[in-house]
């Protein structure tokens, strides 16, 4: 199956042109289309507190993401809490953290970012054995950063403060897709629940990580392209062995008619 269409399940990068899709696309000579199959929306401070949860206490905050930051900036603003001007900021990396000054102060004595792993953070945060961490978080999020957190027995309380749900994709046509990349297993769900009626067929499917890998089977689907790998890091790196390797295969069948 020639593969002319490819539907990624992300938003486009700022500067497709730099990106290694656009790259992608002029080698290969194929049309891709990004579109968000998730959205994220915020628990309400009325929820945050049914479920038992306090920002009170708390002298650090661990910030994953922007949407991390945003999202604890707001439910303090709802809660009507008055965050204290000590309060120190561990932020996944060093973008995240000048993200913050939409919101404080940038200050460097109470900023601590990592290099873009939690694991890299986390060298960072057992040098503050002393400080009561919240970790603001999604209903979805990776156990791994909490099980480096027990394991280290950081002080620290999880706050769930906003939530992934399925973006509303009636306007795509997703039978005129040959391939659908996907990043995480919420984006799978927002498929089957955009789509109840959708048939693989020939389509191919593409999934990053375990877990994504994971949902696609337990979807009952086929996956055809698996990231990452060994000699495929990224996922535009498997897209491109995968459409290399249909190419040659074409020219082999060609020359044996």
């Amino acid at each position: 199956m020639k593969v002319k269409n490819i539907l990624v399940s992300q938003p486009k990068p700022a500067d497709f042109e730099k990106s290694p899709y656009s790259e992608l696309s002029r080698k290969f000579n194929v049309n891709i289309d990004f579109e968000k199959f998730i959205s994220i929306e915020g628990i309400s401070a009325k929820e945050f507190r049914m479920n038992k949860q306090s920002l009170n206490g708390h002298t650090a905050v661990i910030l994953t993401s922007r949407h991390a930051v945003d999202h604890f900036f707001r439910i303090a603003k709802e809660l009507r809490y008055e965050i204290p001007p000590s309060m120190k900021y561990f932020c996944i990396s060093e973008a995240t953290a000048y993200y913050l000054q939409k919101y404080i102060q940038y200050r460097k004595r109470k900023t601590f970012f990592g290099k873009q792993k939690f694991a890299d953070l986390m060298d960072v945060i057992r040098k503050h054995p002393e400080e009561k961490f919240f970790v603001p978080s999604s209903d979805i999020h990776k156990q791994a950063m909490f099980d480096m957190l027990d394991k280290e027995k950081i002080n620290y309380s999880r706050g769930i403060i906003y939530k992934t749900v399925a973006a509303n994709l009636s306007h795509v046509d997703i039978n005129s897709y040959d391939l659908l990349v996907f990043f995480s297993p919420a984006g799978i769900e927002s498929l089957k629940q955009n789509f109840p009626d959708f048939e693989q067929g020939e389509k191919l499917i593409g999934a990053f990580g375990p877990t994504t890998t994971k949902a696609v089977k337990d979807a009952g689907l086929r996956l055809d392209i698996a990231a990452p790998t060994k000699t495929a890091p990224s996922m535009t790196m498997a897209i491109e062995q995968y459409l290399e390797k249909e190419a040659k295969e074409r020219r082999r069948r060609s020359r044996n008619k």
